[in-house]
Order: C-alpha cells, then sequence, then structure tokens
C-alpha cells in the first residue's frame, strides 16, 4: 500500500499511524484477537478480584448485582459508540482526536491529558500493588518492597520497548490466562452455592434473605434511602472496575484492518460483560453474607490474597490451600495491568503529540514504532510507586482509586459527547451509514441516556462523603477530576480560541481512503484464505474463530 504523504496536511488533521511522517510512525502488528483479548483484558483487573469485596460488605448482595449491571449497560453503550468512530477512521490520538475532529480542539486537549493523568497515575499504584500482593509470601522486613517495584518496573519497560508485536503477543496470554482464572472462580462458587463444597452446605439465595439483599448505608435512619445509598455507594467500586474497557480505542493506531479487528472487539463486549462481571457478582453475594466476619476484615487488608471476597468464599466452604493460587492469580491481573497501562499512557501521550497538544518530541518513534520519549515519561512516573517503601505513604494510594475513577467517568462521558456530534455530522451533510463496517446499535437513544447516567454518576458517585463527618480526602480525591476537565477544557479555548465545530462543517472525508484500501486488501485476504479451504482443510484461524473466538 502506498501513500502520498506530501498532498496530506499532517499538522492539521489528527491521522492514521501509515499517514504520519517516518520517524513518527505506529506499526500496525496488532492481530484481531490481540485487540479482543486488550479490550477485556484491561477490564478484568483487581476492581473484580478485590474491589468486589468492599461494595459487598458496605452495601449488600442486590446493590452489588444491579451496580455492576447497571454500569456494565453504561460501558457497553459507550464502546459501541466508540466503536462504530474507530471503525470509520482510526487515529493515533484516540479518544482527543475524535474529540477534536468531530467536535472541538478544546475538548480534545482536555480528553487527552484526563486520560493522560489516570494513566500516569493508575501505572504506579497497580506496581505498588503487586508489591503489597507479594507481601502475602515475603514480609517486608525481609524484602524490601522497593525490590518488588523495581523488577516490575524492568520486567514491563523491557515488554513496552520491543514493539507492539511482542506487547500484544504478551497481553493476549496474559489476558487468555485472566478469562480463565475469572471463569475457574465463576465454576468453583457455582459449586459452592449448590453445596458441592467440603462442608455439602447448599446456600443459594440463604444470604439475600439472612441477613438480608440490602445493608442499609451506615449513618442514614431511614431504611429505604440507606438501601438506595448502598446501591450509589457501589458505583465507585464498579466505575473502577470497568475502568480500561474503552482502552480498545487507544490500540486501534496499530491493529490490522481495523474495520475488521475492532466490530469483533465491541461485539464481544456485551458477551463478556455478562459473563465475567454480572455472572461473578452475582454468584459472590449468594456465597458470602456481608456481615461475615471474614469479609469485614478482608476490607480491611490491602491487596493480596487476604483483601479477596473470593478467598473468603473458598475459607466458608473448607477449602484449603487455595488461598495461594488466587494470591498468584491477583498477581497476574496486576503484572497485566501494569503492563497495559504503561502501553496505554504513552501512546496517549504520543497521541496529544502528534495532535499537536504536547511537545512534537513525545511523537519520535524508533524503528520498532514505539514512542520513545513519550515512553520514558511515562515509565518516570512509576517511580511513584517507591512511596509505599514508607507505609505510611500507603494510605496516599487508597485514594488513586477514586481519582482514576472519576478521570475514567470523564472519558466516558467526552466519548459519547463525541459521538452525538459524530452523528449530527452525518445527519447534517446527508450521508448515510448504511455502509459503515460497523454502527452502534440503539443509536436514537441510548448514547443520550448513557451520558445523561455518566453526568449523573459523576456528581454523586462520592456523596457519602458528606455522611457520618466530612473527609475531606475522599472528596477532594473523588471529584478532583472535574476541575482539571474544565480548566483544560476552557483553558484550551481562551488560549487557541477553538470554537465547537458545526455538524456540516465537519470533515468526514480527509484519511478515509486510506482505510477503505486497507478494508478492501482485507476482504481480498480473507477471500483467498476461504479459496484455501474449500477442500476441506481448515487453517489455525478458522478453528480460533469458530471455536475459542467468542471467549478469547
Amino acid at each position: 500500500m502506498s501513500y502520498e504523504k506530501d498532498n496530506i496536511d499532517v499538522e492539521k488533521f489528527a491521522s492514521p499511524s501509515e499517514v504520519v511522517q517516518e520517524g513518527y510512525r505506529l506499526q500496525q502488528h496488532l492481530k484481531a484477537r490481540h485487540v479482543s483479548m486488550i479490550a477485556i483484558g484491561g477490564a478484568l483487573g483487581t476492581g473484580l478480584l478485590i474491589g468486589s469485596g468492599s461494595a459487598l460488605s458496605s452495601s449488600g448482595p442486590a446493590p452489588l448485582f444491579i451496580g455492576y449491571t447497571f454500569i456494565g449497560f453504561i460501558i457497553y453503550i459507550v464502546m459501541c459508540c466508540l466503536g462504530e468512530m474507530a471503525t470509520y477512521i482510526p487515529l493515533p490520538d484516540g479518544f482527543s482526536g475524535y474529540a477534536s475532529r468531530y467536535c472541538d480542539p478544546a475538548l480534545g486537549f482536555a480528553v487527552g491529558y484526563s486520560y493522560l493523568f489516570k494513566y500516569l497515575i493508575v501505572t504506579p499504584n497497580q506496581i505498588t500493588a503487586g508489591a503489597l500482593v507479594l507481601q502475602y509470601w515475603v514480609s517486608r522486613d525481609k524484602v524490601n518492597p522497593g525490590v518488588w517495584i523495581t523488577i516490575f518496573i524492568i520486567v514491563i519497560l523491557l515488554i513496552n520497548i520491543f514493539g507492539v508485536k511482542i506487547f500484544g503477543e504478551f497481553e493476549f496470554w496474559l489476558s487468555c490466562l485472566k478469562v480463565l482464572i475469572v471463569l475457574g472462580l465463576i465454576i468453583l462458587l457455582f459449586i459452592i452455592m449448590l453445596g458441592g463444597g467440603p462442608n455439602h452446605d447448599r446456600l443459594g439465595f440463604r444470604y439475600w434473605k439472612d441477613p438480608g439483599a440490602f445493608k442499609p448505608y451506615k449513618g442514614i435512619e431511614s431504611v429505604s434511602k440507606g438501601k438506595f445509598v448502598s446501591f450509589v455507594n457501589v458505583l465507585v467500586t464498579a466505575v473502577f472496575a470497568y475502568s480500561g474497557t474503552e482502552l480498545v480505542g487507544i490500540t486501534v493506531a496499530e491493529a490490522e484492518n481495523p474495520r475488521k479487528s475492532i466490530p469483533k472487539a465491541i461485539k464481544l463486549t456485551f458477551y463478556r460483560i455478562v459473563v465475567f462481571y454480572i455472572c461473578s457478582v452475582l454468584l459472590l453475594g449468594m456465597c458470602v453474607p456481608y456481615n461475615d466476619p471474614l469479609l469485614i476484615s478482608a476490607t480491611k487488608a490491602k491487596t493480596s490474597a487476604n483483601a479477596s471476597p473470593f478467598v473468603v468464599a473458598i475459607k466458608n466452604a473448607h477449602i484449603k490451600g487455595l488461598d495461594h493460587l488466587i494470591n498468584a492469580c491477583i498477581l497476574i491481573f496486576i503484572f497485566s495491568a501494569s503492563n497495559s497501562d504503561l502501553y496505554i499512557g504513552s501512546r496517549t501521550l504520543y497521541g496529544l503529540a502528534c495532535n499537536g497538544a504536547a511537545p512534537k518530541i513525545f511523537a519520535k518513534t524508533n524503528k520498532y514504532g514505539i514512542p520513545y520519549y513519550a515512553l520514558a515519561v511515562c515509565t518516570a512516573f512509576c517511580a511513584l510507586a517507591y512511596m509505599s517503601v514508607s507505609s505510611s505513604s500507603q494510605e496516599v494510594f487508597g485514594h488513586f482509586v477514586n481519582v482514576v475513577s472519576i478521570f475514567g467517568l470523564l472519558t466516558w462521558i467526552t466519548i459519547l459527547i463525541t459521538y452525538i456530534y459524530f452523528s449530527r455530522a452525518f445527519k447534517a451533510q446527508g450521508i448515510s451509514k448504511s455502509t459503515f463496517a460497523y454502527t452502534a446499535p440503539m443509536q436514537s437513544w441510548a448514547p443520550y441516556l448513557a451520558l445523561a447516567l455518566c453526568i449523573i454518576v459523576a456528581f454523586i458517585k462520592n456523596f457519602t462523603v458528606f455522611i457520618n463527618g466530612f473527609n475531606y480526602k475522599t472528596f477532594i480525591t473523588g471529584y478532583i477530576g472535574l476541575p482539571v476537565y474544565v480548566i483544560a477544557y476552557f483553558g484550551y479555548k481562551i488560549i487557541k480560541k477553538s470554537k465547537i465545530r458545526r455538524p456540516e462543517d465537519v470533515d468526514l472525508y480527509t484519511l478515509k481512503h486510506y482505510i477503505d484500501e486497507e478494508e478492501e486488501l482485507g476482504k481480498i485476504k480473507d477471500a483467498e484464505r476461504k479459496e484455501q479451504m474449500k477442500n476441506g482443510r481448515k487453517d489455525a484461524t478458522w478453528f480460533y474463530e469458530k471455536l475459542l473466538g467468542w471467549l478469547f
């Protein structure tokens, strides 16, 4: 495929990786299976294995189930909207590029830096969590946590530094392992619930009756209001648990034939949300009562197996020896998250530089297509993890979850706003979406509903700080993302004097023909492969798509 770069104003338009000039180009080595697994692997983390325990303890099984289902619906709509934009013209600057091109450059600037701040915070937080998990086996008195932190940083840097092909393959297998772990836990909880454990105690929905499905929030006299507050309290944990699913929007610039790979990843998101999240929390609420002493002590633990509600269910069923296995699983989850977080952080900074919102030096890439200056900056921020070497500083990282969740919500809000303007532009210019490789379902109402719900959750998610005494630390960390986002948006508008794009003026064509050509080449290759299989011999791709593709 050839590109006449001289005819393209790279400075004017955010461009896909093939169009960016030599020395600033990413490489497209992520296959459909890589993109699909990165999408689910980015979301499967400690928010499910550990965070669900604090939500169950403080709110009860029903709010846990409803809250995760509620946020699951929102993230599915967000992913569908993102998928439609990403398959039309994939941009290397992801959410920032779409917002700048279809809505307002100021909005692109605000979401770009909000997303970057999220990953500059969450990566060292994940590394710290990994060091704490290892303390389950080796105490900090024997081995200083700084040793584990150093090992973590070196390993994830090595994985990221040798190109996206190595990263994609590594993350694919790690994500497959994470999926198997969650499936194993779901099956185990199902067996325990039916009385298949060593104690042969058939639980069913016993704990939904006693102590009850809802635990009224502490400090509220009215029982009905207390139950509602308990539901709202779960939303913070649920948002953090699903946070990362949207990172597929960053990977499109390095994906082969995105019009084939992205729709697959998006369509599978719904089934995976149902299986991995909703089934997990439903069964967890059936196997562990919210007033279980082991669960209460688990919520006070850090991030090791001691903090996992799944371990509580296993111990209550008198199953021995699995706590060490769960701890190893948590370590795998954290390592995978650290690896992908460093990748996403570097690509977000790269995208901002491509869009002119950060110094151009951060858009420079090496022969492997790695934006090495951007990667160096994000790796440097990993040094924040060394704060955990002092045990008194560990409280800081407890608040990072709060910060990450608000930045995640702001990203979802921006994606939905951008999609609404994206759709308006097509309508205003009289262009049909009938030829799209992928179109979001429920377009007429779902984006607006999801946007309204995201905004409501963003404002009310931490209102519990006003109950039982004002906690200023939780309040600041829970809402600090809002002023950062607003200042970035209006600051850009004032300095750059940007304007919201009119639907009829939005550019819907520049760079599109490159993606059209790539799609046609992909169709030709698929036709050739099908022709070769007419003799009855099936290749590895066929077996993967038919037998394992829905899951892995």
